[in-house]
């Protein structure tokens, strides 16, 4: 099967009946003939075995709640220090999920700004200026993590002349440093909500409509409700509905579009609210693993 060439996120609402292309799994019996399939309805079997998990995940929450609460940046410092550039790849898929981006780095376009928040090691913007032929891009990477953006200033693409990294705490009371109100041209949002605790959200979407300018878009990708890495989540992770720290101790909430229209459906107009549904197979252990990622673009009024 070649290589995608498209985005595999639909809207929430979509029938898995309907014809949209991928690898779509059309016969049961043909499920470990490749690696992946897009647009898997979740079976009752599947459901059953997470409503199953989710119960026991319950019944053994965090020990320590607050010292996850209370000051969460020490554990992703701890992560980028452990790590440094190497935990994930560059997300060269970033202008396939998100072609419009690519009008940020045409020739002669004039000045543009982008703030990429939950920089982590600059994964995403590494993609993205190597596209670059606009003399006047100008990408803010902001992250949490005091380590993350040393990493960032570490890496030999960083480049001053199209870069400016900083601390920012997303649900802070302040804006990204060299930034202003109505500043950014786009704002990309890549697993990096996920990481905010609920109480968090109306703060960090302040900040994000303020920092965005009038007719801005913020491009956003993050890991959806049941998706694979939830239901396997160990005991004395749970910290509350949906909300889990990891075996590193960063904390990651798993969304819902319906969600997603609450948090900023009162500040912006909500232009894509999709799912990307997939099943990753392993083809020799014959185990099923399914996946899911929600994606969206918010456009400021």
């Amino acid at each position: 099967m070649s290589k995608k060439q498209t985005s595999s996120v639909r809207d929430a609402n979509f029938s898995i009946n309907e014809t949209f292309g991928g690898r779509l799994l059309k016969e049961e019996d043909e499920v470990f003939n490749y690696n992946a399939w897009d647009h898997v309805e979740w079976d009752a079997e599947h459901l059953t075995m997470a409503e199953k998990r989710i119960a026991e995940q319950k019944e053994n929450p965090v020990a320590n709640k607050e010292e996850y609460m209370e000051n969460p940046n020490q554990y992703w410092d701890r992560f980028y220090e452990k790590n440094e550039g190497n935990f994930f790849m560059n997300r060269r898929w970033i202008a396939q999920e998100f072609p419009d981006l690519l009008q940020l780095v045409q020739p002669d376009i004039g000045r543009k700004v982008l703030l990429e928040v939950g920089c982590g090691a600059g994964n995403t913007i590494w993609p993205i200026l190597a596209e670059n032929k606009n003399k006047e891009l100008k990408v803010y990477p902001v992250d949490y993590s005091k380590k993350a953006i040393d990493v960032v200033y570490q890496n030999p693409l960083y480049d001053p002349n199209h870069c400016h990294a900083s601390v920012w705490d997303l649900a802070g009371p302040t804006l990204p440093e060299g930034l202003s109100e109505n500043s950014a041209d786009a704002i990309t949002l890549i697993f990096c909500f996920s990481a905010l605790s609920p109480d968090q959200w109306d703060q960090a979407v302040d900040n994000l409509y303020r920092v965005l300018k009038p007719g801005g878009v913020i491009f956003f990708r993050d890991y959806g409700r049941l998706d694979l890495t939830q239901l396997r989540a160990k005991k004395n992770r749970y910290l509350d509905e949906n909300f889990y720290i990891r075996g590193d101790g960063t904390r990651v909430y798993y969304l819902e579009n319906d969600e997603i229209q609450k948090i900023f459906g009162s500040k912006f107009e909500i232009c894509q609210n999709g799912v990307d549904k997939r099943l990753i197979v392993n083809r020799k252990k014959k185990v099923k693993m399914y996946r899911c990622w929600l994606q969206a673009k918010f456009v400021k009024r």
